[in-house]
């Protein structure tokens, strides 16, 4: 058995955590965009739409050219982090329009395809057993990067803070997080090299019934996901417009509500290990699924306290099962196209999640 350092782990979560902070930077601070860019009201779905074609678009790229099981997934990350922050730095450029902060948002979408995915494919090279609970820590570190724009701008309302610091602190995050790839987790040990690209890989592994199974059960998780993620700030804004006497923060509530579902991925990775991937995973879409249809009576007629309950136990169970699904991927995948596996599922279940927001919005 080969020992494989303590620290790897924890920089690879960290790391994860520092740069999936870019996804939703914009979202964090759209009422000072809107005001500072005179933006249209429908912003929200655009712009993150926008965000997630251009993880689309990356990650179909990428699996079709084969590129994290060609190339050093440590350094993939790494230049991905760097290009993606710099691009959500360009939001802060004062003669941005609307088409402009479009295409900012795209390109850090794009560049969030060689850091999400990648980052799983570099821990699957490094955890071959035990692989639902290193996902299942590393899907933490992406639910509390996506929630921690909202702490930033609970704290910067807090202390009179401009919104231009919430980018530039995001932005760091994400250059940090790539440097440590790059520094201290060298490429794993499991990993297979394959040394030209084979752009019938994607179609190839769809082949496999258990592999499909799986796939789906991912599809049919993102379609809520990023809707649920996108609009937990309108759906508290929304409820306090028809509810006065509610005086929860929206942005502290916001990043609670998302940043929950770090402590039950974690708690769903350790379970998958004496209950299997697929049971959890079943159990925790079944439990969204309800929360997805009791969510207009308890967003029209429940108490403040009931709604925060509500919505907390939501963000639990909405995300508890993505690590799993991707455990259940990779496990059903061959060590030299694990990568491009894990890649093409998350460009599908991402396509899904555009229709599910403009709907939605």
């Amino acid at each position: 058995m080969l020992n494989i350092p303590s620290k790897i782990l924890p920089v690879i979560v960290f790391a994860q955590f520092c740069c999936t902070s870019l996804w939703f930077a914009g979202n964090a601070v759209l009422p000072e965009l809107m005001a500072t860019y005179e933006l249209p009201g429908s912003s929200l779905g655009h712009l993150t739409s926008a965000v997630q074609f251009g993880f689309i678009i990356g990650t179909l790229i990428f699996a079709l050219l084969t590129i994290s099981d060609r190339y050093s997934p440590s350094r993939i990350f790494f230049i991905s982090a760097i290009f993606g922050a710099a691009f959500t730095l360009g939001i802060l450029y004062e003669q941005n329009s609307f088409a402009s902060l479009l295409t900012l948002r795209f390109l850090t979408g794009f560049s969030l395809a060689g850091i999400y995915p990648v980052g799983m494919k570099i821990a699957s090279d490094y955890f071959e057993k035990g692989l639902g609970r290193s996902l299942g820590f590393l899907v933490g570190a992406l639910v509390l990067g996506t929630a921690f724009p909202h702490y930033l701008t609970e704290f910067s309302g807090s202390t009179n803070i401009n919104w231009h610091y919430v980018i530039i602190a995001t932005a760091i995050l994400a250059v940090l997080g790539g440097v440590l790839i790059l520094l201290l987790v060298p490429d794993g040990p499991y990993r297979r090299k394959i040394s030209k690209p084979d752009f019938s890989l994607a179609a190839k592994i769809f082949k496999n019934s258990k592999f499909r199974k799986a796939a789906f059960g991912y599809f049919g998780h993102m379609w809520e996901l990023y809707t649920f993620w996108a609009f937990v700030p309108v759906i508290l804004v929304f409820y306090k417009l028809n509810f006065p006497s509610a005086t929860f923060s929206v942005p502290l509530m916001s990043f609670i509500i998302i940043g929950s579902g770090a402590v039950s991925c974690i708690i769903g990775g350790l379970l998958s290990e004496s209950f299997g991937a697929k049971r959890i995973a079943g159990i925790s879409l079944f439990l969204s699924g309800l929360c997805c249809l009791a969510s207009p009576i308890i967003i029209l007629f429940a108490t403040p306290l009931l709604l925060i309950i509500f919505l907390i136990f939501w963000g639990l169970v909405v995300i508890a099962d993505s690590p799993l699904f991707s455990t259940l991927v990779a496990q059903n995948s061959p060590p030299e196209s694990r990568g491009t596996a894990l890649t093409v599922v998350n460009s599908i279940g991402f396509l899904i999640t555009i229709f599910s927001i403009q709907l939605i919005s």
